[in-house]
């Protein structure tokens, strides 16, 4: 708010475009959910209980499964959201809360930020093996399972087709690389997904790509020019492009369906 009143001029000012930058939940709700099955479930994760958003198409069973990776501020509404969306397609999805180890989400995102920061990496990442092995093991499901992750979970998906060789498809939006050198582990596809203007993550393209090729994993990676970070947060005003969102759900879907069916 201090720096809004110092671009502005004025408090009064600052107070009347606050609105317009902030997070519209509600605005950017798009899925019919009486067609979803929807609940939260908790799993044994590493050291505690995590919690996580699940949701479903209702018509059938045999779904293939889909990871949701959240932002830096934990499981709030939007990525509640996109996990219904990719339910919508015709899979089971499943939101983690990584927070878990805290109590969860706040619903203050700057302390959901703050507590991103404490999270014990591997830890973390074991708890999100373990969603993984969770979904494996449904009875709904068909075994085959993929993720999906933005900004903070695009690199934890990144780190997932390093760390898991039965994961077949991960997709990382504006996500921070994996390791160069753990290249050749990958077994999953992957789609990388990035924002032109995003200098400071796709500043560890090239290296990436370079060991990718390398190592000959079956990737695909798209950057789209002239929009920024978070371009799919259709809650956020200031960086959602509603063009390249589209463009890049579409083709993240067909891999799912072109691996997890």
């Amino acid at each position: 708010m201090k720096k809004l009143a110092v671009l502005t001029g004025s408090t009064a000012l600052a107070l009347s475009i606050l609105p317009l930058l902030e997070n519209n939940y509600a605005a950017a709700a798009t899925v019919n959910e009486e067609e979803l099955e929807t609940e939260t479930i908790t799993y044994k994760g590493d050291g505690s209980d995590v919690k996580a958003f699940l949701a479903k198409p209702k018509i059938k069973s045999n779904f293939g499964c889909v990871l949701v990776i959240h932002e830096n501020r934990g499981l709030n509404p939007h990525i509640i959201e996109v996990t219904k969306r990719v339910a919508a397609e015709g899979f089971i999805a499943l939101g983690v809360d990584a927070l878990s180890p805290f109590g969860g989400t706040p619903a203050d995102e700057d302390k959901g930020r703050e507590l991103i920061s404490k999270l014990d990496p591997e830890k973390n990442l074991q708890n999100y093996l373990l969603a993984l092995e969770y979904l494996r093991g449904r009875k709904d499901g068909n075994g085959k399972t993929g993720c999906i992750g933005f900004c903070w979970g695009g690199g934890m998906a990144n780190k997932l087709a390093i760390a898991d060789p039965k994961l077949l498809a991960a997709v990382a939006y504006y996500g921070a690389q994996g390791k160069a050198e753990d290249a050749g582990k990958i077994r999953a596809s992957l789609m990388l997904h990035y924002g032109g203007l995003d200098e400071r993550i796709n500043a560890g393209i090239p290296a990436y790509e370079t060991a990718l090729k390398q190592n000959h994993i079956d990737y695909k990676l798209f950057i789209y020019e002239d929009v920024n970070h978070a371009f799919n947060n259709d809650t956020s005003p200031t960086r959602y492009n509603e063009t390249a969102a589209k463009l890049a759900w579409k083709r993240s879907i067909d891999l799912f369906r072109q691996k997890l069916s």
